[in-house]
């Protein structure tokens, strides 16, 4: 049965067509919220609920370096998952890194930055009758720990970093998560060891028991670094950046 304190509630998820991300609509649905799926793929994207019935959702194509031309689709948004990301595994070339960079992180930076503004765009009385607007951010576990893709961890890595520096100017705006994910099965790692709709769940239990660093892996040594990786950038930054 849908959760009637989400009913009004909308979510944008990028990166939609993927495993996680159909698997975080999936949940949504459950819940009552209103889908907006963002995908780079033209084809329908078509999603079916436990009782085989479709899912309701607006798909909206867009591309990467055009994140500014979701504004206006952004104010409509109450919690926005950036998800999306490309794995090119062994590739080290040149094109491959400025592809890696700017998918998964420039382009999750700058709808972060452009969130923001749009919250900020809204009118006060409405910001006050809303429930906060939320980001959450899929770093993944190769934000601390090998992926086998250099690349990958690269990209991920400056984005948490990103993350990490804009976290406390942007905290009064909006609410920041993180997602910190190890390996589930997807086009990206089809050896993964999780299944996308188990780790969708676990991200929305954590989120309900008020958690901004979601942590889901099999790995415990995640659970250990992770916190102390984001607190020691927290104590640098803070000391280093001027307020």
């Amino acid at each position: 049965m849908p959760d009637p304190s989400n009913e009004a509630l909308t979510v944008a998820v990028t990166g939609a067509s993927g495993a996680l991300g159909q698997a975080l609509l999936r949940r949504w649905h459950r819940r009552g919220a209103r889908l907006i799926a963002l995908t780079h793929s033209p084809a329908p994207l078509q999603l079916a609920g436990p009782d085989g019935q479709p899912i309701p959702l607006r798909q909206v194509h867009w591309q990467v370096g055009q994140e500014a031309a979701l504004d206006s689709l952004l104010e409509e948004v109450d919690l926005l998952v950036i998800n999306h990301g490309i794995n090119v595994h062994g590739d080290g070339g040149a094109e491959a890194t400025g592809r890696s960079l700017e998918v998964n992180a420039l382009s999750a930076w700058r709808l972060l930055e452009l969130f923001a503004v749009v919250v900020q765009r809204r009118e006060p009385l409405e910001r006050d009758g809303r429930r906060r607007p939320e980001v959450w951010v899929n770093t993944s576990e190769a934000e601390i720990q090998p992926a086998v893709s250099p690349l990958y961890e690269i990209s991920k890595r400056l984005l948490g970093q990103l993350l990490s520096l804009r976290a406390p100017a942007l905290a009064p705006t909006l609410r920041l998560r993180r997602l910190v994910l190890g390996p589930f099965r997807s086009a990206l790692n089809p050896v993964g060891v999780m299944g996308a709709d188990w780790v969708a769940g676990e991200i929305l239990r954590q989120a309900d028991w008020n958690c901004s660093l979601i942590i889901v892996t099999p790995n415990p040594l995640t659970f250990v670094l992770m916190p102390l990786a984001t607190l020691t950038r927290w104590a640098y930054m803070s000391l280093l950046l001027r307020r």
